[in-house]
């Protein structure tokens, strides 16, 4: 078992998961596509956002399609009302932009802790009303990884409703060699992060929370184009990587996307050239749920 249970695998295993499953029309029907025709594995579902009904209803014709819950905490509108969560909504009812704001509001004000407790919540309770089984749960802006968020989202979690939580730290070496760029701007991401994850890595651990040891994509969020994602195969480090994605068939309207480049991003998923790297490689497309089954 990889992550925080048991003794980590050396074997390089794979998941390749799009987020954002809900957000728009366009995104859904490029998850549908990929994995159907491509090498997605997983999908990260947004409960409350336009088009969650339909991607649910996608989710349920492909059996095979594994999916978690992305939750939106920021920079999106909450899934109760606006009146239940004053202190995390600014006047037009949507979570707050500026993430160290609202990071601080959550460790100095016990109101917006109550709230967010609510809305953690109200999120696992419409995933679990999908009828969909839970395969993973990670954050939009990846703000699991404030303490608050997640100390919230273990207890939340306890009755066995948290499976598995990605853990986004993307090691700098190997990322740079794939991608060609960026080598200064990957170490201090990573050297950011590290002290972070470790510490939740250790909770997780504790709370028998299922976690990836790496990720792909963090560095290029949006920018997941065919030549990339084939250096990241190239450069798999052992034991169990995510590859994160954004597709969708065509633009859709998102402020946080700019420069995102989801067209061609499915493409990449879907090309000849990424499912045949895949196949002459010792790789292992999984799922989070696959991994917990298996070990």
């Amino acid at each position: 078992m990889s992550g925080a249970r048991g003794i980590r695998d050396r074997t390089a295993r794979l998941i390749v998961t799009a987020d954002d499953f809900g957000a728009a029309l366009a995104v859904n029907e490029a998850v549908e596509a990929a994995h159907r025709q491509g090498i997605l594995t997983t999908a990260s579902l947004m409960v409350g956002a336009p088009a969650a009904g339909d991607a649910v209803a996608r989710a349920r014709r492909l059996p095979t399609l594994r999916v978690g819950l992305h939750l939106v905490l920021s920079r999106g509108r909450p899934l109760l009302p606006p009146g239940q969560v004053p202190h995390l909504v600014g006047p037009d009812g949507r979570f707050r932009d500026n993430l160290l704001r609202a990071g601080c509001g959550y460790f100095c004000r016990p109101a917006a802790r109550r709230e967010l407790a609510a809305e953690i919540r109200a999120q696992l309770d419409a995933f679990r009303g999908t009828g969909l089984a839970l395969d993973h749960v990670n954050a939009h802006n990846h703000l699991h990884l404030h303490p608050t968020v997640l100390g919230l989202l273990l207890r939340a979690g306890r009755d066995g409703a948290l499976p598995a939580v990605r853990l986004p730290l993307e090691p700098p070496l190997a990322s740079w060699r794939a991608a060609g760029e960026g080598l200064w701007r990957r170490l201090l991401t990573w050297c950011f992060l590290t002290p972070w994850v470790r510490l939740v890595k250790i909770r997780l651990l504790l709370a028998w929370v299922a976690c990836n040891d790496f990720l792909f994509g963090l560095n290029d969020s949006g920018r997941m184009e065919e030549e990339k994602v084939l250096g990241f195969l190239a450069h798999l480090p052992p034991g169990l990587t995510e590859m994160c994605f954004h597709p969708a068939t065509g633009p859709w309207w998102d402020p946080a996307a700019a420069g995102y480049r989801p067209e061609r991003e499915l493409l990449a998923l879907t090309g000849r050239a990424a499912a045949d790297a895949v196949a002459r490689s010792p790789i292992e497309l999984t799922t989070f749920t696959r991994i917990r089954d298996d070990g």
